[in-house]
């Protein structure tokens, strides 16, 4: 399909890529197919059993005294798709869509972020002719659920001291700093009972949101689908008894949540559709500029198993009150996020229900505040000690560093001055709120130089994500002009 596309090299390996499915923690096949390219070109390569990878080009002729250059993107994609697509994106490849300017694919994500960098670096190291010093390409897995791969990413045996990060989504617009952050998984365990007596079930359903990263979109107020399920359920359990039998939104921490349900058990059911129909009309009002596609539906199911009352209490209040959105903006970066939050993920398993949140800031007192106000609530909220049948747990992981912002850099100086001469314009130069592998490397690195830029991807982890192709034709040109003043 994009066999006649400029860049040919560059699309070339990207369809390529989709092809492959390489959703986060299913990565083994794409990181064997780069491993495979690497041996196909006799190029220096190493992989770990994360399924990082990195692939060596050797300096081209005139550049052999020039300081190492690491390009750097990652394997992952976030999985997204429509409730209509038949797509099982952990087997089938991507249908992709090609509409004038953009490219996309049909009903789900399509892996722009980052398999365009990935396609680039290929597309870099096949060839003989291009100018640049030796370039350590590192590909890294499950950046998107965590960072995991830079996390165990062994940087020893790199030689740069520079790098190109290739993961932002703006064109002209260099990114030099941004947030840490951590996943922070609450775990409520309820009390279970028949729903025999409890009265008739309803299922309820949260659909048509905007949803987008939990990042770089987090300020724009957009809804999520499992916080108004929570303040749903409040409304529901508010004008009759209700009894909780599931609560399930979302798919990824990082991603706002486009749809969520509840099934729910009350001895009134009429009265409460008709107080979820009327709340429907308060949502719809309140999120018509950001989500004027929210529908909000209340239908007739079955249930066999439901919450207590005490357990579909406090399950209810942690979803109505827990915090989520923006909680505090940099003093010191005009309108950049510095803390947020984002529920994610939402999950009734037979032992537990539980709620993902992607914790985001480039302050880590204020990180280590909001973990420990997540921890308190749902230890309070879920009774710690089980006294009132629901015990409450939290657990951290993919707990990443800051990459903070540096008033000089010599790697983005040379980046400015080719951004410069070939766009005759200033480049945009920020810190973002989204979290980067930026991070982890400038960790790992003593001295790390580093920049991230990238063409333009829109509406990324969700299913109207698409990728400007002109951007990337132009992005590609300013890489490889980057390469050639690399000395």
């Amino acid at each position: 399909m994009l066999e006649y596309v400029m860049p040919i090299s560059v699309f070339r390996y990207f369809e390529a890529l989709c092809s492959i499915p390489h959703g986060s923690r299913n990565t083994k096949t794409i990181s064997d197919f780069c491993a495979a390219f690497a041996e196909s070109y006799r190029l220096e390569h190493w992989q770990d059993s994360a399924n990082n990878i990195v692939i060596v080009s050797p300096a081209a002729p005139g550049y052999e005294n020039a300081e190492t250059l690491i390009l750097q993107g990652h394997l992952d994609m976030v999985c997204e798709k429509e409730a209509w697509a038949r797509i099982d994106m952990d087997r089938d490849p991507l249908e992709l869509r090609m509409d004038g300017d953009f490219l996309s694919a049909h009903g789900t994500t399509l892996g722009g972020d980052d398999g365009i960098a990935i396609a680039m670096m290929l597309a870099i190291l096949q060839e003989t002719n291009i100018p640049h010093p030796r370039l350590e390409c590192v590909m890294t897995a499950d950046e998107e659920i965590g960072m995991l791969g830079a996390a165990a990413f062994d940087a020893s045996r790199l030689r740069g001291r520079r790098m190109l990060n290739l993961d932002s989504e703006v064109e002209g617009v260099f990114t030099a700093g941004c947030a840490g952050g951590c996943t922070v998984l609450c775990s409520l365990t309820p009390r279970w009972e028949s729903a025999s007596n409890a009265g008739s079930a309803l299922h309820i359903s949260v659909r048509g949101l905007t949803g987008g990263h939990s990042g770089t979109e987090i300020h724009k107020g957009r809804a999520n689908a499992n916080m108004l399920l929570g303040r749903i359920l409040r409304e529901a359990s508010g004008s009759a008894a209700v009894r909780l039998v599931r609560v399930n939104g979302g798919m990824k921490d990082n991603a706002i949540p486009v749809s969520a349900d509840a099934e729910i058990v009350t001895p009134e059911p009429l009265g409460v559709r008709r107080v979820i129909e009327q709340y429907a009309d308060t949502l719809r009002r309140e999120f018509s500029a950001t989500d004027p596609g929210l529908s909000v539906e209340a239908t007739d199911s079955v249930a066999v198993m439901c919450m207590d009352a005490e357990s579909t209490k406090r399950i209810v209040h942690f979803l109505s009150v827990a915090p989520d959105g923006v909680q505090s903006m940099s003093a010191d970066l005009p309108d950049l996020v510095q803390t947020s939050l984002n529920l994610g993920i939402l999950r009734t398993e037979p032992e537990a229900v539980t709620a993902s949140f992607c914790v985001r800031s480039s302050d880590a007192r204020e990180k280590s505040a909001l973990v420990d106000r997540l921890r308190s609530l749902t230890e309070s909220g879920g009774g710690r000690r089980g006294k009132s049948g629901v015990t409450g747990q939290v657990r951290i992981s993919g707990d990443y560093p800051a990459w903070k912002y540096q008033p000089y850099s010599a790697v983005r100086q040379l980046c400015v001055e080719a951004f410069r001469d070939l766009y005759r314009t200033e480049p945009k130069i920020e810190a973002i709120h989204a979290g980067l592998e930026c991070g982890y490397f400038a960790d790992k690195i003593p001295g790390l130089d580093c920049v991230s830029f990238g063409p333009d991807l829109l509406d990324i982890h969700t299913p109207r994500e698409r990728m400007r192709i002109s951007s990337v034709q132009r992005v590609w040109r300013f890489l490889l002009e980057v390469l050639e003043r690399a000395k």
